[in-house]
């Protein structure tokens, strides 16, 4: 097929543009890892993304696409297979060409024990043996022995006993983004000087985001909180907030209806006052559950998974979580 001279042109138009001229092919996994990368690459060029729009790593299944672009990589960002499960065959039989950089490794990177049990209480982050005991006590029924089943399937899968969601602190964000940088000077060095320069204008950036996150939500630490999934470990441990449980230990499977029960009674003892959705997922259990309680209802959106693809994501995505737990909690009684 011939190339149109319309097309001839617009192709030497993309060539020619000095943003993109030069620029190493990169992939990005999921929303939050595309914001730092596209961060530290502003000016430069524009990362691709896998996981669009409102999909979930956790339930999200490759595309032709995704697998194009992957083979088209110089450089891979991803957190790591205890996060997306799904890119781990893929990058071993598709990425074999590109540079495949694991963030969840990134020096400086603070790692979190999973916490295992929905409704786990306690924040020393060191009492995974006491959420097991704990849980062994609870009488759980056939629907929730298959959650534990599978989320312990899911944790051996992503040999990770670690919780992935590591962007919810912004210093391990800063962390992640030193690395990016460092790859890609080492990949791309005519724009090395760029990169540097896009590093500190981040790591500025995130210190503010920093510090106006720790204000908003100073009125509220105080007061408990569920959340659908345990994403919001490293959010807890920056600011402190007391999130009471969870209503699934995994997303991929939802809870029975004993999980269903214990949390609702996890509400009523410890006097949580809101329960928060995720968009990803089932909302409808979140009304489930706090049905006949007091407490309110909100959405966290851990993933940006509503949020536009884009430098300012990460931003967002921060200042969105504060926003929305000061807003349920300062309303609840």
């Amino acid at each position: 097929m011939k190339s149109t001279p319309a097309l001839l042109f617009a192709s030497t138009l993309v060539l020619s543009s000095p943003a993109l001229a030069g620029a190493p092919t990169v992939v990005a996994s999921i929303k939050p890892v595309h914001s730092l990368v596209a961060s530290i690459m502003q000016g430069i060029g524009e990362p691709s993304l896998i996981v669009e729009g409102g999909a979930s790593p956790h339930t999200y299944s490759m595309k032709p696409s995704n697998a194009a672009a992957l083979q088209a990589a110089k450089v891979v960002f991803w957190v790591g297979p205890g996060l997306e499960a799904f890119l781990d065959k893929p990058l071993d039989a598709l990425g074999s060409g590109a540079k495949v950089v694991e963030l969840s490794d990134a020096p400086g990177v603070e790692k979190l024990k999973l916490r295992e049990g929905g409704a786990f209480e306690g924040h020393d982050h060191e009492g995974e043996d006491h959420h097991a005991e704990e849980a062994g006590h609870e009488g759980h029924d056939h629907h929730a022995g298959e959650e534990e089943a599978a989320e312990h399937e899911h944790n051996h899968h992503g040999e990770s006993e670690f919780d992935m969601h590591l962007w919810l602190d912004p210093m391990n964000a800063k962390a992640m983004a030193a690395e990016i940088e460092k790859t890609l000077a080492e990949v791309d060095p005519d724009n090395a000087a760029a990169y540097k320069a896009n590093l500190e204008a981040f790591n500025q950036r995130v210190d503010a985001l920093d510090k106006s996150v720790a204000e908003t939500v100073a009125p509220i630490k105080d007061k408990p909180f569920v959340v659908f999934h345990d994403a919001y470990q490293y959010f807890e441990h920056r600011y402190h907030v007391r999130v009471a449980g969870s209503v699934t230990v995994s997303p991929e499977v939802l809870p029975g209806a004993e999980r269903l029960s214990q949390i609702h009674a996890k509400i009523e003892e410890l006097g949580a006052t809101c329960v928060f959705a995720e968009p990803q997922f089932e909302p409808k259990l979140v009304n489930v559950v706090t049905e006949g309680t007091p407490a309110k209802s909100g959405t966290l959106d851990p993933e940006g998974g509503t949020l536009d693809a884009g430098p300012d994501l990460y931003f967002h995505l921060l200042e969105g979580i504060g926003a929305s737990l000061k807003t349920c909690l300062s309303s609840a009684s």
